[in-house]
């Protein structure tokens, strides 16, 4: 670790968090100093560089032995001049932006792009922009010639604090999102807080919704932080779950609050709303089936709410949502394998809910109207 980088980790006991390291990280981030955030897999162990022009640190991180690097990235980021340079020979693939990159030709005409380029499993792959990069170029990576090694440079917020830590990469089928991919560690994750000045205001909110998300699986006080230390905090609590439950065989289903709700908007409304404006929905909707079900009082609820909207996110479903459309939807989530499931706070924070009662499913929809 470099001189000047604080090192900033989260041990989570129930639903509060430790926190080492958080006066050096703001220290940190107040000099424009690096926070190194350590997701901690044993050999597929990485560490995640948060802070302004962090980008620049990509030669750094790339793992011994590449030749040649993949860079993916996307239209937006090419055009506000955004570049890295990986310190090897290179070629820049461009897709276009937006959830809808995310299909199974895609893929299909990046590894085809790869091998005609040459690319062999001693190399690289760099995906440089938001969540649907770093979830196809991941993708990408993960199945070309059974798997090379892969970086992230995570150019949106929700990419900082999301997509890019933690190994999942995918795509979306017709039938639902996120319905195909692979569990594929990256080697380092750069999230460079400088370029998020340069998203439009939709694309900031939509980071938002999963930062709020955050507000709740762990009592991390992100609102008392600024830009850089609040982003880091959420890498190191998507971290430390990702360490303890890296397949989500059980604990990392804590990180789809607000999802299931979110997941069936997307796929009905043809993702007209942004991903985090539909987790943000999805939380609300949460907190009230959680209190529908008994299992959190009113206070908490207002609680969900007052988060959201002070980020100034949505609390209600879109006009014109189709509640019968929805509900069939939360049986296709991942999460629903013995029933539709849905991640429910209560007296032990967050936690599965199998098969609640379809009545009150139903009623709490048609109350977010």
């Amino acid at each position: 670790m470099n001189a000047g980088t604080a090192r900033m980790d989260v041990a989570l006991d129930g639903a509060a968090p430790a926190v080492a390291g958080t006066e050096a990280a703001e220290a940190a981030g107040a000099a424009n100093d690096p926070i190194l955030v350590p997701v901690e897999l044993g050999e597929r162990s990485y560490d995640v560089w948060v802070g302004p022009g962090v980008r620049h640190r990509l030669a750094e991180v790339i793992p011994p032995g590449v030749g040649r690097v993949a860079v993916v990235t996307q239209a937006a980021v090419a055009e506000a001049a955004i570049t890295v340079d990986p310190g090897v020979e290179h070629r820049v693939f461009i897709t276009d932006n937006g959830e809808h990159i995310k299909t199974l030709g895609a893929v299909e005409d990046l590894c085809r792009e790869f091998a005609r380029w040459g690319l062999t499993r001693a190399d690289a792959v760099v995906a440089v922009g938001g969540g649907a990069v770093t979830d196809l170029a991941g993708f990408a990576a993960a199945v070309y010639h059974r798997g090379i090694r892969m970086v992230y440079v995570a150019t949106t917020l929700l990419a900082q604090i999301d997509a890019s830590v933690g190994g999942k990469t995918g795509v979306n089928l017709p039938e639902g999102k996120n319905l195909v991919g692979a569990f594929w560690q990256p080697a380092a994750v750069l999230c460079d807080t400088e370029v998020l000045s340069t998203l439009p205001a939709e694309e900031m909110r939509s980071g938002l919704g999963e930062m709020a998300k955050y507000h709740f699986i762990a009592d991390a006080e992100l609102e008392t932080l600024g830009l850089v230390e609040r982003v880091a905090r959420c890498v190191a609590i998507k971290a430390e779950v990702v360490a303890a439950d890296e397949r989500e065989g059980g604990r990392r289903a804590v990180l789809n609050y607000g999802h299931t709700l979110a997941h069936a908007l997307e796929a009905h409304g043809g993702y007209d709303l942004r991903h985090g404006e539909a987790v943000a929905i999805g939380l609300v909707y949460a907190a009230e089936l959680a209190h529908g079900l008994g299992r959190i009082d009113a206070r908490r609820v207002a609680e969900h709410r007052e988060v959201v909207s002070g980020y100034g996110l949505p609390v209600r479903l879109p006009a014109g949502a189709d509640v019968d459309a929805l509900v069939p939807l939360f049986s296709r989530d991942k999460k629903a394998v013995d029933g539709v499931t849905f991640m429910l706070d209560g007296p032990n924070g967050i936690e599965p809910v199998v098969a609640p009662d379809p009545v009150v499913v139903r009623a709490c929809l048609e109350a977010l109207r």
